[in-house]
């Protein structure tokens, strides 16, 4: 974790712009800056949440404005004076991002398409744009969407005519936050519903938001144009998960239902590719993969091209498995009524 004076001269005297930040990230990032010496921009198209966000914080340094990424002047005015992005905005769900991969397209893609293109226009000095692992060999619309937003970041990146830095960071699923598994679990006993999941052998990385804002600050100090950086983090499959709810909750005997997995999901998510492991530079705690410089000269590339000699990803199945006592202990940390 970055220490705070390191994260008091980060944001010292700077402008901050978090896209999509009424969101369980923009939301954990804001309340831990927002009492620092600086201006924080909150960007989202929901005035519902940023009228709830305002209400709750009542602070004089945080601005609310509502606009969509897909709209270049709406994000060209809040973009107008930042110094700093967090690029947060998404549809993140994956079975309506199946059902309607045109709505995700114009917003994962398109819509970051016009935050890159703003940042660069007004000089910020850097950008950091929020990934998933299921970016990472995609197999649904929401990966896929994201794989490109990644791929348009880092087009921007190769560009040495402009003055933003350009990073990226990616992680899986954030323990309790808005639209994750354990708020479904938790409603499902508290209105003694059965407790529905697709496949209890399907593995999941588990973080937590503090763990998402510290691999974002963490990529922000130390990223240079083109970086993608992932934490290291433990995983859990589904049954020992639903098990640790039920045992912190004090329910062990709730029914649970196995309803099939849905659509666009895999059995297992990956972090880093074959093709990434084999090249990502070990940081202890974080795994950073540099940007493939490389132009167009497709003589030099098939001559002397890239070997790769990793036989495997770095996938929520190979990495360390949580206990369902290292679960509980995790939702110990957490107030779950703090949930929207």
């Amino acid at each position: 974790m970055i220490k705070n004076s390191e994260i008091k001269k980060i944001f010292n005297k700077k402008s901050v712009l978090i896209t999509g930040g009424t969101g369980s990230f923009g939301s954990t990032m804001l309340n831990r800056i927002k009492n620092l010496n600086c201006k924080i921009k909150i960007f989202s198209r929901d005035e519902l949440k940023q009228d709830l966000l305002r209400s709750k914080i009542k602070n004089n340094n945080v601005d609310f404005i509502i606009g969509d990424v897909r709209d270049r002047d709406s994000i060209n005015d809040a973009m107008r004076g930042v110094d700093i992005v967090f690029h947060a905005a998404a549809l993140k769900q994956v079975p309506s991002c199946e059902f309607f991969p045109d709505q995700a397209t114009s917003t994962n893609i398109l819509g970051s398409h016009n935050v890159f293109n703003s940042a660069i226009n007004n000089n910020v000095s850097k950008v950091v744009a929020l990934s998933t692992d299921k970016a990472v060999m995609p197999i649904n619309a929401m990966g896929m969407t994201k794989a490109l937003m990644e791929k348009t970041l880092l087009s921007k990146a190769r560009n040495a005519k402009h003055k933003t830095t350009f990073s990226i960071v990616r992680y899986g699923n954030v323990i309790y936050s808005r639209g994750s598994v354990i708020p479904l679990f938790v409603n499902q006993i508290i209105n003694n519903k059965k407790i529905t999941i697709t496949n209890p052998n399907m593995t999941r990385f588990l973080m937590t938001l503090d763990d998402a804002v510290d691999l974002v600050l963490f990529a922000f100090e130390n990223g240079i144009n083109g970086d993608i950086f992932v934490q290291k983090s433990p995983a859990s499959d589904i049954q020992t998960l639903v098990n640790a709810v039920k045992k912190y909750l004090n329910v062990e005997n709730h029914p649970v239902e196995t309803i099939g997995t849905r659509h666009g999901e895999k059995l297992h998510e990956t972090l880093l590719s074959r093709e990434e492991f084999a090249i990502a530079e070990d940081l202890n705690d974080f795994y950073k993969i540099s940007p493939d410089l490389r132009n167009l000269n497709y003589e030099k590339f098939y001559e002397s091209g890239v070997r790769i000699d990793s036989n495997e990803d770095y996938n929520s199945s190979n990495t360390r498995q949580l206990t369902e006592k290292e679960i509980i202990s995790l939702l110990e940390k957490i107030n779950i009524n703090s949930i929207e």
